[in-house]
């Protein structure tokens, strides 16, 4: 193929689906898919998109309930940006043919409420909201003569004017170096723009409802070519992770306690009016800390989430998903209650990005959970990230839209000729593992000094081990999701220890107060961009390319 392209999306989310929908009509565009193009978190979300376009509802209400949620990080310009679009792009996703759920009586659509929102505002398909949504789009993809769709490829590494030493005034974005999983080989895609769109990094800690592909790789991309990223050690965990051992992070809706759903002990106490006057409504952190304070007083395995009080036809109509799957697993919600414990869901740092989500370099965007927009501040409001994506995509396709092209210059081949097959693939799976269990140990909802000093020092002899493994032998896609997941890692806790106070998803006993001024922490890569990646045989530095 021509791998020459105006634009590059890499990551086949919502964000990324919707950019290379709004500017296909006039763009050629590359989508890069790690595995098929339905396999992204986008596809795994079941709560919905936050939208007003109720008269009872107002965009004011909305904002001031990101804010809150937000801790005081939120920035509000950007805030409102993202409120105001909401009708905007509920209309869009009802045009492309998303049917969302309806009221009974076909008088409108059915909103549902989740903790944190004033209002029921949320838009949604049943509990299956993000594959519903994600299908469309991908029909809408697939069909689309100036898209052309590489699955089952990844990203390496940007290719940057700065990494091959060309003099600039500025760093611009070239492309990027992206290894087909299919054949072993890497290809060099050139763009005019490129768009990080690979979603967040939950896959760095144990337990998690995101998807395996879920390894950071647009933020340790981004970071390694010399961008900024800010508010790292907000992760947001979400409360209720489906416990048991064959449901491999099933995710429990918000929208289960939106709808009434109690969090109980397994006396069947409740136990939220205790933490919180918002009791299950609280925003997540709350919702987390509560349940993983309870967990850790009482020596349990999980807590239990109990909707069987409301009528069977109910629940099997508004959760569908959640129903089937956990009677697969023997658990009748209609009449038991579901255990549950915490799990890392969403990241809400990343990538720094302006209104039009552009990065610190020239031609690369970030869109998506990929990017920190400044929309939630130290923790998200529930099914807000949808909302996110779709603004900022439309924000990004503007922005690409009024670019002038620019001539196109010859990028050196990717150079295997000093590497060899690996001896031993066991280290990738073993450091993969101790990695994701230090992190879950060390730097999850209740963090120490001395826990994040303990991660730090573990993070820094694994990555040299695998820095050596990355520099003699041939790569492979286990082996750049661990390189990246190392370095998100790494950006979590450095971001972690640069915060001294408790703020949203945050918590610090040994800083339990807040500060009275509320600052994004934001980490600064080194000047000297061809530093931060390694010398391999095929790295990007121009000494080893031809």
């Amino acid at each position: 193929m021509n791998n020459q392209f105006d634009v590059l999306i890499i990551g086949s989310g919502l964000a990324g689906l919707t950019l290379a929908l709004k500017i296909a009509d006039s763009k050629k565009v590359c989508l890069v898919s790690k595995r098929e193009i339905t396999d992204s978190a986008s596809s795994w979300a079941q709560g919905g998109i936050a939208a007003v376009l109720n008269s009872e509802d107002s965009i004011e209400a909305h904002i001031e309930d990101t804010l809150i949620a937000g801790a005081g990080l939120c920035d509000q310009a950007v805030t409102r940006m993202v409120a105001e679009k909401g009708r905007e792009t509920i209309e869009w996703l009802i045009q492309q043919g998303v049917h969302f759920t309806r009221e009974s009586d076909d008088s409108g659509y059915h909103l549902t409420r989740e903790g944190g929102h004033s209002h029921r505002r949320i838009f949604h398909v049943a509990d299956a909201t993000g594959n519903a949504v994600q299908k469309t789009l991908t029909e809408r993809i697939r069909e689309h003569a100036n898209i052309t769709l590489l699955e089952n490829h990844i990203a390496v590494d940007l290719i940057t004017t700065k990494k091959l030493g060309l003099a600039a005034s500025s760093n611009r974005c070239l492309g990027a170096y992206v290894l087909d999983n299919d054949t072993g080989k890497v290809i060099t895609i050139a763009a005019q723009h490129t768009a990080l769109a690979t979603g967040g990094a939950g896959k760095v800690y144990l337990y998690t409802t995101n998807p395996d592909v879920s390894t950071g790789d647009g933020i340790a991309m981004a970071w390694r070519a010399g961008c900024r990223v800010a508010n790292m050690e907000f992760i947001q965990f979400h409360p209720t992770c489906l416990y048991h051992p064959h449901a491999k992070s099933f995710l429990i809706s918000e929208v289960v306690r939106g709808e009434g759903g109690q969090l109980k002990l397994p006396d069947g106490t409740r136990f939220m009016p205790a933490h919180d006057a918002r009791e299950e409504l609280a925003p997540r952190d709350v919702v987390a800390r509560a349940i993983d304070f309870e967990m850790k007083k009482r020596g349990l395995d999980c807590v239990y989430l109990d909707i069987s009080h409301q009528p069977a036809e109910f629940i099997q109509s508004h959760f569908p998903t959640i129903y089937k799957r956990c009677l697969e697993l023997g658990i009748d919600i209609t009449q038991q209650p579901i255990p549950v414990v915490p799990a890392a869901h969403y990241s809400c740092g990343g990538v720094m990005t302006d209104a039009h989500g552009r990065t610190d370099i020239d031609c690369l965007y970030a869109i998506g959970e990929t990017a920190c927009t400044g929309l939630h501040g130290a923790n998200r409001l529930a099914s807000n990230s949808l909302l996110e994506c779709l603004v900022f995509s439309q924000a990004a396709a503007n922005h690409i839209m009024q670019n002038a092209q620019q001539a196109f210059m010859p990028l050196p081949a990717w150079d295997e000729s000093r590497v060899t097959d690996a001896d031993e693939e066991v280290l990738i799976t073993h450091t993969w593992n101790e990695l994701r269990r230090f992190m879950w140990n060390y730097v999850g909802i209740v963090r120490t000094n001395k826990r994040l000093s303990r991660a730090l020092h573990r993070i820094y002899m694994l990555r040299d081990e695998v820095h050596e493994f990355y520099s003699n032998f041939r790569i492979s896609n286990d082996l750049i999701e661990l390189r990246n997941l190392l370095q998100v890692a790494e950006l979590i806790v450095l971001s972690a220890i640069e915060r001294h106070e408790s703020r949203g998803l945050h918590y610090s006993k040994d800083y339990p107060e807040l500060l009275a001024e509320a600052v994004p922490t934001v980490l600064e890569p080194a000047a000297d961009y061809s530093l931060l990646d390694s010398t391999h045989g095929h790295p990007t530095t121009a000494a080893h390319l031809h």
